[in-house]
């Protein structure tokens, strides 16, 4: 995979067509199935918009590191689905510790968890998969970042919205530099693909696992999309 960060020109990405539709989606708390393959309802199993940050006894989260074409990566899941997935830069340590404090105490190193996340995202990274049929935990994130989130799986393959766009498309939209700390924060990326976010100038912005991370993700993509036609 190119790690590439030139630039990706000056148009200025337009917001999609149906942001009000997609607003009202996520106001109703329906899934979003945009990047969940058949699976509408993947996004929010076992989460809740109510939820307290309370850490649940009774789950175990397994992890494990994954070397890819981006870097190594920290999966983290247990029976309710994808609970994390840690980019390169990101201090995996710190996220286990966040895990375990609001998720669960129960956390257990296994190299043959996730099976099914990694081999969706080897499919991904090789250009044969364009969109994710995993059960995803949401728990680590509420209020306007848990709308953000799900707002990200409604960015099809292959396009861009602006920092903008997805702002309005969860009915704040001055809250653009809001959108981009909620990226930032973005527990599950890639399958909720905050790379797909960039500026209003057409430049890609900030990304956790790094700039040239962001622009090879949407090379790939594009690259994809082109073979596709």
């Amino acid at each position: 995979m190119s790690n590439a960060t030139e630039k990706l020109g000056t148009e200025t990405p337009s917001p999609p067509q149906t942001l009000a539709a997609i607003s009202n989606t996520i106001s109703n708390g329906t899934a979003p199935d945009a990047a969940l393959g058949t699976a509408p309802d993947a996004a929010l199993d076992g989460a809740s918009a109510n939820h307290t940050a309370v850490a649940d006894e009774e789950c175990t989260i397994r992890y494990r590191t994954a070397d890819t074409p981006i870097g190594t990566l920290l999966l983290a899941v247990s029976e309710r689905g994808v609970h994390h997935i840690g980019l390169r830069r990101e201090d995996h340590e710190h996220s286990l510790e966040l895990l375990a404090r609001e998720v669960s105490p129960r956390l257990v190193e296994d190299q043959a968890a996730a099976g099914v996340v990694l081999r969706q995202l080897d499919e991904y990274f090789a250009g044969a998969r364009t969109a994710f049929d995993v059960a995803c935990d949401l728990s680590l994130v509420h209020g306007f970042g848990r709308r953000v989130v799900e707002a990200l799986a409604h960015i099809p393959y292959g396009e861009r919205w602006s920092y903008g766009a997805v702002a309005e498309a969860v009915g704040h939209p001055r809250a653009a530099r809001a959108v981009g700390t909620a990226c930032g924060n973005n527990p599950i990326p890639l399958i909720f693909p905050c790379h797909r976010v960039v500026r209003s100038d057409g430049s890609i912005g900030r990304y956790g696992g790094g700039e040239d991370v962001k622009a090879a993700l949407l090379e790939l993509e594009a690259k994809r999309g082109l073979a596709a036609r």
